[in-house]
């Protein structure tokens, strides 16, 4: 562990802002909070360089919130970050990637299941001159069928969907460049595919095998039942990855592909009316055939279609807006006051 501590003198020492920045969304983990913060501390100290964590209470009901707040108020190097109820992971690590000031972001877990002291394992990478360094769960102690056969399924294809041969897209614990987040926003699921993201735009990734603790507190949310949003997520991991920039290319291919097939079927019946006119009635004897058809492409297609130009218009809306995905009860911290908000650097 002694050749990944970082003693290198930084400008950020000097500017008094932070060289690191860990965010770490928490939801009903209050049993586990004080344990992680020790760790984090000493992992943190043992680096020699400045640093602050940013901890994002996502609306707990066990008194998380209590806690985070009292470790706040006695450490100047923690911002604590309250939103008023449960937004989902992701939007938590987006509040908290907003409030970092670190030239380097690592987000994590809070509940244990990864390892403040493989922190600098990615740090490591990142001064090797990768932009983003991955967790990879080598070894996992999940079951085969609920968890560790639909995982390898999803990240194959979500790495051939992407392009970017991660073998690990679910853990949240990753280290960033600071710059190479500045323009990315994110929604819905999407902490996980940040890498794809990044990496069409020219960033550096790798991953970096990490163990895979068992969880000590909460309560884990994935399962096989998951399969099927992870279909949608591939789906939409296509668009963003290949096509956010020119949607008339994938929306090009099935519409075309419908009206080759459907000027197919119409040309026929034309032609068979105009050679049989008297004796052939196309609607009385194709008509329901034709008729079913037609309204299941139709309708999957307009279902296909509004959801992804939904995707599209919502990231549209928001980039233009500047909008907030969130909204922040407090921010604590020991140079201001627990009802603070507008104070933060």
């Amino acid at each position: 562990m002694d050749n990944c501590i970082h003693q290198a003198t930084n400008p950020a020492a000097a500017s008094g802002q932070p060289r690191y920045s860990l965010v770490v969304p928490f939801y009903n983990e209050g049993s586990v909070v004080r344990e992680l913060y020790d760790r984090l501390r000493r992992v943190m100290d043992g680096l020699g360089q400045p640093y602050e964590m940013v901890f994002v209470n996502d609306g707990s009901s066990d008194g998380t919130a209590e806690i985070l707040a009292e470790i706040a108020g006695s450490d100047e190097k923690v911002w604590f970050i309250d939103l008023r109820r449960n937004f989902g992971q992701t939007t938590a690590i987006q509040a908290g990637f907003d409030h970092a000031r670190g030239e380097i972001l690592v987000a994590m877990d809070g509940d244990l299941q990864h390892d403040p002291y493989e922190i600098p394992l990615l740090l490591a990478k990142i001064d090797e001159g990768y932009d983003i360094a991955s967790g990879w769960r080598r070894r996992r102690g999940d079951g085969f069928l609920s968890r560790r056969l639909p995982s390898r399924v999803a990240n194959w294809l979500l790495a051939k969907v992407s392009g970017v041969p991660l073998r690990d897209f679910g853990t949240t614990f990753k280290a960033y460049r600071r710059e190479v987040l500045q323009g990315v926003r994110l929604y819905g699921d999407m902490h996980r595919f940040v890498p794809a993201v990044c990496a069409r735009l020219g960033a550096k990734v790798c991953e970096v095998p990490i163990k895979n603790v068992r969880r000590k507190a909460g309560k884990s949310n994935y399962g096989i039942g998951r399969t099927f949003r992870v279909a949608l997520d591939i789906l939409t991991l296509r668009f963003i990855t290949a096509y956010l920039t020119r949607p008339l290319h994938f929306f090009g291919k099935p519409a075309l592909a419908s009206i080759a097939a459907g000027g197919l079927i119409l040309g026929y019946g034309f032609i068979r009316k105009l050679v049989q006119w008297s004796s052939f009635d196309l609607f009385v004897k194709h008509g329901p055939l034709m008729a079913v058809g037609f309204v299941a492409v139709i309708t999957g297609l307009l279902f296909l279609s509004t959801g992804l130009i939904g995707e599209l218009l919502m990231r549209v809306y928001f980039e233009a807006t500047s909008a907030r995905t969130y909204a922040i009860r407090r921010v604590v911290h020991r140079s201001v006051g627990a009802d603070n908000k507008e104070n933060r650097p």
